[in-house]
């Protein structure tokens, strides 16, 4: 097992440095290759060349791009110094680069708003793990009863319904017509009660969408593992219903959906855009559409390396579970 852990380990340390590389070449390089000025970006078309130049050389973009990718490398674990122009900027480690727009380092930024989405996808997760898999292995158990199309129907409204429809929805119903719920976000540090009421409608509405798909999927292969020889020969030995959907059917199911769970997680950390700007969380995905719009290039690559990692970390706890449910997986 420690062998098999090592290995993961190793593995997603050089993925991590082949990520950073693609993605550093892919917002500095490809720009270049492109004919795109990104020095002028950050000053605007109607900047004197001085200006121009000024910013070129505080972003080391004259430089080669080995020398950039060195840099950017450096900057994350001690820290980097942008000078130019007769002007001094000081990015404290980890740097994740310096954001010319907001005039601030993006690390803070980072961490700021980190938080906000990080509770909106764990949240959400739990809620579309446990209502969407109950529903897929009782669908499957009483397969063609009203339970089963029942949940079926819910579940392909789930998928085929867009969050802003079900987000808006939420809030006019439980938000401004019973009034139920405040629907305002308050931050953790301000009170848990005033937290967990801005967080339930964006949890409960991007989980609906999730834990449909989650359904859909356990329901399948809960019926495909339940006419198994295995399940027929336990079942033939005399054991008990229950435990042979819990210790044989159940670990079978939860492989796919543990594959599911860690991209749908990684990419959600990364910033679940449309729930955010439905809710008006301050998250990742606010701030990477703003990003987008004033062509903010330092915080986009940011988050994108965010993303990434939290896309390997989570890959990474779904293979360690793998091995905790298919002994197979450590054997080889």
């Amino acid at each position: 097992m420690l062998a098999y852990l090592i290995r993961r380990l190793l593995a997603a340390a050089v993925m991590l440095v082949v990520i950073i590389v693609v993605v550093f070449s892919i917002f500095f390089l490809v720009p270049k290759w492109a004919g795109v000025d990104i020095a002028t970006s950050f000053v605007g078309k109607q900047a004197d060349p001085a200006s121009v130049e000024a910013v070129r050389e505080k972003l080391g973009l004259a430089d080669p791009i080995y020398s950039q990718v060195w840099e950017f490398f450096k900057g994350i674990f001690v820290g980097r110094t942008y000078s130019g122009g007769g002007d001094v900027t000081n990015c404290a480690a980890p740097c994740f680069g310096y954001s010319f727009r907001s005039e601030q380092s993006v690390w803070p930024v980072l961490t700021d708003r980190f938080p906000v989405t990080l509770g909106l996808a764990l949240g959400a997760a739990v809620l579309w793990l446990v209502f969407g898999v109950a529903a897929g292995v009782l669908s499957a158990l009483k397969r063609g009863s009203i339970w089963d199309r029942g949940a079926m129907v819910v579940a392909l409204s789930g998928v085929s319904l867009p969050i802003y429809f079900t987000g808006l929805l939420s809030l006019a119903i439980f938000s401004y017509g019973l009034g139920w719920i405040d629907g305002q976000y308050v931050p953790l540090k301000d009170g848990f009660g005033g937290w967990l009421g801005g967080m339930i409608l964006p949890w409960i509405t991007l989980a609906f969408l999730y834990a449909a798909m989650y359904a859909r999927i356990t329901r399948a292969t809960m019926l495909e593992i339940l006419g198994e020889d295995y399940i027929r020969t336990a079942r033939a030995k005399g054991l008990r219903e229950p435990v042979v959907i819990r210790k044989h059917a159940m670990r079978s199911t939860m492989t796919p959906i543990l594959t599911m769970l860690g991209m749908d997680l990684g990419a959600l950390i990364g910033g679940a855009i449309l729930t955010e700007t439905t809710f008006s969380l301050p998250g990742l995905g606010q701030k990477v559409l703003d990003a987008i719009k004033n062509q903010d290039l330092p915080f986009i690559l940011g988050v994108t390396l965010i993303t990434s990692l939290a896309v390997l970390v989570a890959n990474l706890v779904v293979d360690i579970l793998y091995a905790v449910i298919d002994p197979r997986v450590r054997l080889a």
